[in-house]
């Protein structure tokens, strides 16, 4: 890790395009004073594959944004992402030098937050961020500090940003005294969502004219969730699959221990996508699991490993007419396909005319998302660690244009579970939310899972949100106890 910071400002140049008129926002609107950056490392208990890569460790970064509002009160905020580098960086690079990339730009970001002079609500803030300082700052990071070397991708760029943005939207909260999903309304922000979104060629009208995030959003939370388990590429499904180098900490090991113990009745099947027998082949094996235990729904995630639609195809039909009851449990495919869409307009009508099919690692903003429905997606797959922001916009685009929604996990512990958990219950997802922290660090979450117990395990398959409460994202620090390091970047009001 970097070593502490303080109180120093930043060299970087002022990014182009801010030459518009300050935005100088509501009543209510905060400004940024203060900014402070944790890291958090964590082991986990079992590998987990993330495509061609194996996750053994992550770095959990954690910031708090000091602002103030109109009244002049001081308030603060948190957010939290894990440093995923396998997920958002894969390739050849030795772990350390990705993950040692992406907390650099975490700083760089931290220090650019500072230069926010303009005053605001939290999507107009997050989103004036995203449009006209995160690109020219990422393509700065690239040219200085990865000149020569690979650059840091856009999604990684995206995760590093995520974390100040969900601190932000607390924030947000904390300055109305509401909880921070209270706040999306025309009583506590600026803009309706034209602002933010365009129509798709196919509208003759724009359907975001006088229209706010609250419109789109569930008034009120469930208090359960239902919850999905991931079954990782390298997983043990049945005994046979042991190697013997399995933790002995008291938690299941085999699939049916996971599901007989949390009562499961939803399973993400993590797939290689480019070895179709042993893809068609782990979804029988997890199905044929599934319905003798129980479970209702299946997904099957490809990891953007596949560059051709008859490569799911060809899976998708084998299953329709060998195991029809398999292919009837499987309720939407993940993101089978290479998410950089400007560079793989793979037409995808054939796949989605047979399962839908979701948009996770493309859906980067509603841009994407709107070229993803073109190509033949249709529906989205939300994560908070592309930010609160663009995870809410993207939702809004997406149900207005008759798209569904899933919010998938980045294996979210600690405070990352709270905004994720928060996201699935607000805006409607195609079946409950995609949680599984609780298999591969499940005791890195202690301190909160003793104020929230029903987000870090699962019970009769569902997550429980009841104690979340209060202004913000409902986290109760004040009832945390968990031990901070020393912060690596710490700018103080």
């Amino acid at each position: 890790n970097a070593s502490p910071i303080k109180k120093k400002k930043s060299a970087l140049p002022k990014p182009k395009g801010m030459e518009h008129p300050p935005f100088m926002g509501p009543s209510n609107g905060m400004r940024i004073r203060g900014v402070s950056l944790y890291y958090l490392p964590i082991e986990t208990r079992m590998p987990l594959k993330f495509g061609t890569e194996v996750l053994t460790e992550v770095v959990v970064a954690r910031a708090r944004l000091w602002v103030s509002n109109a009244q002049g009160e001081m308030h603060e905020g948190w957010g939290e992402t894990p440093l995923s580098v396998q997920w958002t960086w894969p390739g050849t690079l030795p772990n350390q030098e990705r993950l040692q990339a992406m907390q650099s730009f975490c700083h760089m970001l931290a220090e650019e937050w500072l230069k926010v002079e303009e005053s605001g609500d939290a999507l107009e803030l997050g989103w004036q961020f995203q449009e006209h300082r995160l690109k020219p700052l990422w393509e700065h990071f690239n040219r200085s500090q990865r000149q020569g070397l690979e650059p840091m991708p856009w999604l990684a760029g995206l995760i590093c940003l995520s974390l100040f943005d969900i601190a932000l939207h607390d924030a947000f909260g904390h300055c109305n005294h509401l909880p921070t999903y209270e706040c999306y309304s025309t009583q506590h922000l600026s803009h309706d969502l034209s602002r933010y979104l365009q129509r798709a060629p196919s509208f003759a009208d724009s359907p975001f004219t006088e229209t706010f995030p609250a419109d789109f959003l569930l008034k009120a939370a469930p208090r359960t969730l239902v919850a999905w388990h991931l079954v990782g590429g390298l997983d043990p499904l049945e005994a046979e699959d042991l190697t013997g180098n399995e933790p002995e900490d008291g938690h299941p090991i085999l699939l049916k221990d996971w599901i007989q113990r949390d009562q499961l009745q939803c399973l993400k099947i993590k797939l290689r996508g480019n070895d179709a027998e042993w893809d068609y082949d782990r979804c029988i094996r997890v199905g044929q699991i599934s319905i003798h235990h129980g479970v209702r729904w299946l997904t099957a995630d490809f990891n953007c490993t596949v560059t051709d639609p008859d490569y799911v195809n060809l899976i998708l039909d084998r299953l329709r007419d060998s195991h029809p009851r398999i292919y009837g449990m499987l309720l939407y495919v993940e993101q089978p396909f290479p998410y950089e869409l400007a560079e793989h307009p793979i037409d995808v009508h054939s796949v989605s005319a047979r399962k839908p099919l979701y948009l996770d690692e493309s859906a980067h903003d509603w841009k994407w998302v709107a070229r993803g429905r073109e190509l033949g997606w249709s529906g989205v797959a939300l994560k908070t660690c592309k930010t609160q922001t663009g995870a809410l916009l993207s939702a809004c685009w997406a149900k207005a244009h008759g798209m569904g929604l899933m919010v998938q996990d980045l294996t979210n512990p600690m405070l990352a579970q709270i905004p994720h958990v928060q996201l699935a219950a607000r805006v409607g997802t195609i079946m409950g939310v995609e949680t599984n922290a609780m298999q591969f660090y499940p005791d890195a979450s202690g301190p909160e899972a003793t104020v929230h117990p029903g987000l870090y395990q699962r019970k009769g398959g569902c997550l429980e949100l009841s104690t979340l409460e209060g202004p913000g994202l409902g986290y109760r620090l004040e009832d945390i106890q968990r031990q901070l390091p020393e912060p690596a970047l710490d700018f103080r009001p």
